[in-house]
Parts: structure tokens; C-alpha cells; sequence
């Protein structure tokens, strides 16, 4: 009876070992779990903060080289508006120096007509004339050439400068010295009395431009037209 109650106590205490260890095992297996769920939640931690922290390193990369391209299209901005600055100061200073030399050299010519016309009136010398004669009026020279050029200069049309050649051939001759010695009457268009032509410039009497001008004014303030003028000067001999 002895000898049965100790066999089974052995056995009890062998499965009672073999569930302690079964137990354990299990426990042991857990805890194996357990540490390597453990090891790879490290291990993306880890790798979640390299991954942030390359990350950040590219955003302060891209953020240098977009400050960096900014910086430089500044400078390139700069450069370019310096540059047509420059440019139009250049441009501004060529224009006003030639604006310059223009304004000298005409200044320069009207000097030298002034002096010519001058020392022309003193010595009773005719005045040259120095306008354009345009094409149309080609086929005329001397003072009616510049007849012509100033009666179109006023505003008339080619086809009255027959009418007033005919009259001023009639009048003068086309003379600029031309004189009636009756009334007083003098220059090409024979004006009366012959200063009043000063009112164009005080060379009348040695200048052909400054009479005909007087004419021509004359001639639209009173006939309209030298063909009217003309016509006039047929019907009472005079205008």
C-alpha cells in the first residue's frame, strides 16, 4: 500500500514537472515574442526617424537652392536693370549732344544768311535765296524759281503760277530793284510805298524772297488767288 502511494506520488510529481515546464515554455516562447515585437517596433522607430530626419535634410537642401536660384535671378534682375539704365543714359546723352550739334549748326547758318543778307542790303546786292525749289517748279528760274517755290510754300496750287508770272511780268519784269519812278511803286511786286514790305524783313529792298512773300500775302488778302489778281489786273490794268 506503501510502495502504490509512493508511485503515485511520483507520477504526480513528474506531470506536475512536466506542466511546470510546458508552462514555462510556453511563458519562455511569449517572452521570445514579446522581445522581437519589442526589437522590430525599435527598429521602425529607428527607421521612421532616419527617414524624417533625411527628409528634413532635403527640405533645407531645396530650400538652399531655391533661395540660392532666387538670389541669383535678383542679381541677374539687378545686373540687366543697371544695365538698361545705363543704356538710356547713353542714349540720352547722344540725343541731347546731337540735338546740340543741330541747334549749332543752324544756329551757325542763320548766322552766316544774317551776315550775308546784311552786307548784301549795304552793298545793294541781291539777296540769294536759299529755300528748296521743288520739281514742279523746274522749269522756272531765278526769281520766278522762287516764285514759284513760295506760292506753293503758301498754300496755292501749281496751276495759278502761270496768273502770276504773267502779272509780275507785267509789273516788274520780275526786278527786284524795279522802280516806278511816278508813283513810288518798287520791287517785284511793286509794292507802294515800298517799305511797306518791311513787314516781312528789312532786307525789301535787296532781298527777291522778302517781296515776293509780301506779294503773295498781299494778293490772298485782297484777290483770294493770283489768277484772281490776274484777272483783275486785265479788266482795270492794275491790282
Amino acid at each position: 500500500m506503501n510502495r502504490l502511494w509512493s508511485r503515485l506520488g511520483v507520477r504526480t510529481a513528474s506531470v506536475g514537472l512536466l506542466v511546470a515546464g510546458l508552462g514555462g515554455g510556453v511563458y519562455l516562447g511569449q517572452d521570445r515574442d514579446d522581445q522581437q515585437q519589442s526589437n522590430s517596433a525599435q527598429f521602425v522607430m529607428q527607421a521612421n526617424e532616419e527617414e524624417v530626419t533625411l527628409l528634413k535634410q532635403r527640405q533645407n537642401e531645396h530650400a538652399a537652392a531655391r533661395a540660392y536660384r532666387s538670389s541669383a535671378e535678383n542679381a541677374a534682375a539687378g545686373k540687366a536693370a543697371e544695365e538698361a539704365k545705363a543704356a538710356a543714359t547713353k542714349a540720352l546723352t547722344l540725343e541731347k549732344a546731337a540735338i546740340a550739334t543741330a541747334a549749332a549748326k543752324k544756329k551757325a547758318e542763320d548766322e552766316k544768311k544774317a551776315a550775308e543778307a546784311k552786307k548784301a542790303a549795304e552793298s545793294g546786292a541781291e539777296v540769294p535765296y536759299t529755300g528748296d525749289i521743288p520739281s514742279s517748279c523746274n522749269e522756272y528760274s531765278g526769281s520766278r524759281g522762287v516764285g514759284c517755290a513760295l506760292m506753293l510754300d503758301a498754300g496755292f496750287k501749281i496751276d495759278q503760277f502761270p496768273c502770276l508770272d504773267k502779272l509780275w511780268k507785267r509789273e516788274s519784269g520780275w526786278n527786284y530793284k524795279a522802280t516806278n519812278t511816278s508813283s513810288g511803286a518798287y520791287g517785284i511786286p511793286q509794292a507802294l510805298p515800298g517799305n511797306k514790305m518791311a513787314s516781312i524783313a528789312s532786307d525789301w529792298k535787296t532781298n527777291p524772297a522778302t517781296q515776293i512773300k509780301w506779294g503773295l500775302n498781299y494778293i490772298e488778302g485782297r484777290y483770294s488767288t493770283p489768277c484772281g489778281a490776274w484777272n483783275h489786273s486785265e479788266s482795270v490794268g492794275w491790282y
